[in-house]
């Protein structure tokens, strides 16, 4: 994480972060996310049946993929210097593009598109993130996110 000085914040306007490294979607990972959220359709997490299917194999929730940015924003993100906290303000947009599939490594890009003070020490930054699948073509997600990030 990169961390900025609130003066500074319209220098980081079209920031594109280092992509960051990959990460393996496991079996287990995709069940666990099954079980929380109550997704269990067979496509997810009954590896024989989805073997017959045009994918192969199983593949990841969609949701799983796109819950993954909290992880990789770790690597991405301009933290504003006091950051106090950062809250998930939503998404202006997303877009599922291609499927995940079992052991897949995925990664992310993403590109700073504003830093806005909406209150005193109140920042919202919107970010156009793309999750990324190893060797293939296009990518598993595109999202813009909107993160609030609340200053002391």
């Amino acid at each position: 994480m990169k961390i900025i000085d609130p003066i500074e914040i319209e220098e980081f306007t079209d920031f594109i972060s280092e992509p960051t490294d990959w990460f393996t979607v496991t079996q287990k990972q995709i069940d666990d996310f099954a079980e929380c959220t109550l997704d269990k359709q067979f496509i997810h997490v009954d590896v024989d049946k989805a073997k017959e299917t045009a994918y192969g194999s199983t593949i990841a929730h969609g949701f799983l993929s796109l819950s993954m940015l909290s992880f990789f924003s770790k690597k991405f993100m301009l933290e504003i210097k006091g950051m106090e906290m950062g809250i998930n303000a939503g998404f202006d947009k997303i877009r599922f593009i291609t499927p995940v599939k079992v052991n897949s490594k995925i990664r992310a890009h993403a590109k700073t598109i504003s830093i806005v003070e909406k209150k005193s020490k109140m920042f919202l930054q919107k970010i156009e993130v793309t999750i990324q699948i190893e060797h293939e073509e296009k990518p598993a997600l595109v999202a813009i996110w909107n993160v609030m990030q609340i200053i002391n």
